[in-house]
């Protein structure tokens, strides 16, 4: 598949969502979730078979929208993306990919080694839903994946398995790190930002004592209000705290 072969339409998509990506990634750092170039960022292109991803090993100060490598949903680049010939995707392009394949829902993927969430991850112990924030925002505990090895679909294939049964749009991959899912780039960025912050608050609330538990019944409350009321233009009296 050659970008050139696209209509007019979907190229100019491609350019959106290039220029999304790359500022997305700036979120990042920004709330301290990588060092380095550690983390990626991809969105779906809208009406294509196609995804955006961040250049493997490029720094963030580096990253731009002419630098993010334009895929195809089998993880491969697509030969006149106009990045420069040297940039290869992110080596976590094919768990992405893998995501897109099974996830037809799922519009954007981001992959953090954020410290608190990680922490759990090499533990491999899934977050419990202690706080209304997790209620919320995960409809739940944050589950934990299987142990899977870089460089195939092997941590996609995780990722997908241990959400089918979750609420969460984020996974801790044992011994790697959080993934985090949602309809596009923007939502899973902020999946992994709150899945850092909850991680970090559960771990200092374990340091004190145990923390609670919250009922199932209030999950479900919860997290029905916020995924379906909280917000701008809801009805008066329905206004979310967040």
């Amino acid at each position: 598949m050659r970008l050139s072969d696209q209509s007019e339409a979907t190229r100019a998509a491609v350019e959106r969502t290039r220029q999304r990506v790359s500022d997305l990634h700036a979120e990042l750092p920004r709330n301290g979730l990588v060092v380095w170039t550690a983390g990626n960022v991809s969105e779906r292109v809208p009406g294509a078979d196609l995804f955006v991803i961040k250049p493997s090993g490029v720094s963030y100060d580096e990253l731009s929208p002419d630098v993010m490598v334009v895929c195809t949903l089998d993880g491969e680049k697509v030969p006149d993306d106009g990045t420069p010939a040297r940039l290869v995707p992110s080596s976590d392009t094919a768990a992405h990919a893998y995501v897109y394949r099974h996830r037809p829902d799922v519009g954007g993927v981001v992959h953090t080694h954020s410290t608190y969430a990680t922490a759990w991850a090499a533990r491999g112990e899934e977050i419990p839903c202690v706080l209304t924030m997790m209620a919320d925002e995960f409809g739940g505990p944050v589950p934990v994946g299987p142990f899977a090895i870089i460089g195939d679909d092997s941590i996609g294939r995780g990722i997908v398995e241990t959400l089918a049964g979750s609420r969460s749009p984020a996974v801790l991959m044992r011994n790697h790190g959080p993934f985090t899912v949602g309809k596009d780039a923007r939502a899973a960025v902020k999946a992994a930002v709150m899945v850092e912050e909850v991680a970090r608050a559960v771990h200092v609330a374990r340091q004190l004592g145990e923390p609670l538990p919250i009922d199932q019944r209030y999950i479900d409350s919860l997290y029905d209000r916020y995924q379906n009321v909280y917000g701008q233009g809801v009805a008066p009296g329905n206004e979310g705290s967040r």
